[in-house]
């Protein structure tokens, strides 16, 4: 049974590689696309291309971050409420785990924008 399956797989490999390079040989990879650059090499040509300014960028995502931080903190001291409120012995509610899981949600959001 052992020889029969080094065949076959000798038999996959010579057909399968030559194939799978034939394959790819036919897809060529699509050509990037070239930014028409200005007459003295510095920028682009097109003046209406809008001109991202980092430090304007930075403020803006540093006023979504906080509102962001505010928002989880009321989120949290309400599950914090609504915890404190249901009996032990009682099951997490859906509403619990749903708030629990969009407290979860803004927080990966936070971190994600904190990281840039």
């Amino acid at each position: 049974m052992i020889p029969s399956r080094r065949k076959f797989l000798f038999a996959v490999s010579v057909v399968g590689v030559p194939f799978g390079v034939l394959t790819a040989a036919g897809y060529p990879q699509a050509p990037t696309p070239r930014r028409p650059s200005s007459p003295d090499g510095k920028g682009e040509s097109d003046s209406n291309a809008p001109n991202f300014d980092p430090k304007n960028m930075l403020e803006a995502n540093q006023k979504d971050i906080k509102k962001n931080v505010e928002k989880l903190f009321q989120l949290a001291s309400e599950l914090k409420a609504e915890v404190d409120k249901t009996d032990e012995v009682k099951v997490l509610s859906v509403a619990l785990l749903k708030k629990a899981e969009e407290i979860e949600k803004l927080a990966h959001s936070i971190r994600t924008r904190a990281l840039g």
